[in-house]
């Protein structure tokens, strides 16, 4: 059996130094232009991308990638040169 490697044996959630890269939806940038970036720059699936770009246009954002902080950082670098906003949480 396989254990939750963010469990501690009691159960309780563990720290960790994940970050959160979040999606921010805008008025100007079409869903192919967004699917096609997720594809290119944070390696999402098409499929992945394509629901991760329907999530941030009816919700207002979308969770698109966990990590440390130092990839996060260029990865949004990377979004941004593409006029795509996202923020790290």
């Amino acid at each position: 059996m396989k254990q939750n490697p963010n469990l501690s044996p009691k159960g309780k959630k563990q720290k960790t130094n994940q970050k959160t890269l979040v999606l921010l939806n805008d008025d100007f940038n079409t869903f192919d232009h967004v699917i096609d970036c997720l594809t290119v720059i944070c390696e999402h699936n098409p499929i992945q991308a394509e629901q991760c770009a329907v999530i941030t246009h009816y919700n207002g954002s979308c969770v698109i990638k966990l990590g440390e902080i130092t990839d996060l950082l260029a990865l949004q670098s990377d979004l941004e040169i593409y006029n795509l906003d996202a923020e790290i949480i």
